[in-house]
């Protein structure tokens, strides 16, 4: 294999038709090259998707109102559907498999938050304790809105860092008092989201926010989280929900827009089904590719072995044997694909990460290539090269030198 004269020969070969090479090396590299950027955009495409179900909790489960839109029971169509305190207190105890809960109570009027002389607009929002879960939120210092605030109604508020930096500036904001719409509130945490659009938002306890600035026990949407053990079943807990909330509120359990309920783990397994078919659909495409670089490599090959008739013809009168002439033709075959092959994998690899610290978007994360799977497709073009070289090369073998010296 490492025959010196063998290797020369080669190359000898291959100088003189340069243009021959030039194509059939650069069909094979442009197949791995594709399969390589078209896996590492698959993969960036997933990633952003899978991020951007991660901040929130994936086993979650949230359940928003909306409007019916079916008769029932003589009500008409288009009752507005409205949650209560009822419903969270009720959905804490009909769901056994509850790991976190929260309700959720949006502070649409104003939202004025300031601290001395400094102000801005955020997003207010009155939760439970559950919405740290539930949000995938990290807390920066401090802690998060507790169980007590709640029953005590206390006027405590966690802000995010980008709150933190707009109105405390250098100062510690832990146990200092700022205003909210007015209302002197004391900061108690300070939280990062993985979410930016998350991060221009305060929390502050669901019964403060009612009795502040709602003045009733009205809420906006729910949310749970239930234990990995019991995933599989989250289907069936939405369903129940839906059973449930229809009998209270008093619409049809098939009407699906009077509340609409946001499975985030079977959401998250559609796409994972989804980013399956598309890795299917990749590798169709990349290996088709790959294949019309190694039909080419053939034909070449078969062209090489044509032009060399009277060459091998020669080598074998002089003794040669056909494993040689075998091993000849092989070896130039394996050469050029895995030559080309990897000039594409590196070529493709190299894009990637080149481009990869200039694509940004909240869809499309790390455009990268399965290392071990370039490898694989490496080496499985290698031994396509080796194949897309054997019928040749048993041809080459197979002729006889008496008929070899007879063409011209």
């Amino acid at each position: 294999m490492f025959d010196k004269e063998k290797w020369l020969e080669i190359f000898s070969t291959l100088k003189k038709n340069k243009l021959r090479t030039v194509l059939t090396s650069f069909s094979v590299a442009w197949g791995i090259f594709i399969l390589i950027i078209l896996l590492g955009s698959g993969n960036g495409l997933q990633n952003g998707v899978t991020k951007q179900f991660e901040q929130d909790a994936t086993n979650s489960i949230w359940i928003y109102r909306g409007q019916t839109s079916m008769p029932y029971r003589g009500l008409k169509p288009g009752r507005g559907i409205k949650f209560t305190n009822e419903d969270y207190d009720a959905t804490l105890g009909e769901v056994k498999e509850i790991e976190a809960i929260s309700a959720r109570l949006n502070i649409w009027q104003q939202r004025n938050l300031t601290y001395k002389n400094e102000y801005g607009t955020y997003d207010i929002i009155g939760v439970h304790p559950g919405t740290k879960q539930l949000e995938n939120v990290t807390i920066e210092e401090g802690r998060f809105i507790s169980e007590l605030d709640v029953k005590q109604n206390r006027k405590s508020v966690t802000i995010s860092y980008v709150v933190r930096d707009a109105l405390f500036k250098d100062e510690d904001p832990i146990g200092k008092y700022m205003k909210i719409n007015n209302v002197p509130f004391k900061v108690v945490g300070v939280f990062s989201d993985e979410s930016e659009r998350d991060n221009n938002r305060v929390y502050i306890p669901v019964s403060t926010g009612q009795k502040i600035f709602t003045g009733n026990n009205e809420i906006h949407n729910l949310a749970i989280t239930i234990p990995a053990s019991q995933m599989e079943k989250s289907t069936e807990i939405a369903e129940q929900l839906r059973t449930s909330y229809a009998k209270r509120h008093s619409f049809s359990v098939d009407d699906r827009r009077a509340i609409y309920i946001n499975n985030n783990l079977q959401e998250f397994k559609k796409f994972q089904s989804l980013f399956g078919g598309i890795r299917i659909f990749v590798w169709i495409i990349g290996i088709g590719t790959i294949i019309s670089g190694i039909v080419g490599v053939s034909n070449i090959m078969i062209i090489v072995v044509k032009e060399r008739t009277t060459e091998i013809g020669v080598r074998k009168a002089l003794g040669a044997t056909p494993n040689s002439i075998v091993g000849l033709i092989l070896m130039e075959s394996i050469f050029i694909t895995a030559f080309a092959g990897y000039f594409g994998l590196v070529a493709g690899v190299g894009l990637l990460e080149l481009l990869s610290p200039y694509v940004k978007s909240d869809f499309f994360l790390n455009p990268e290539a399965n290392i071990s799977i370039a490898i694989g497709a490496t080496i499985m073009l290698i031994v396509a090269g080796t194949l897309a070289g054997l019928i040749p090369a048993r041809r080459a073998a197979s002729i006889k030198p008496i008929e070899a010296l007879r063409e011209e």
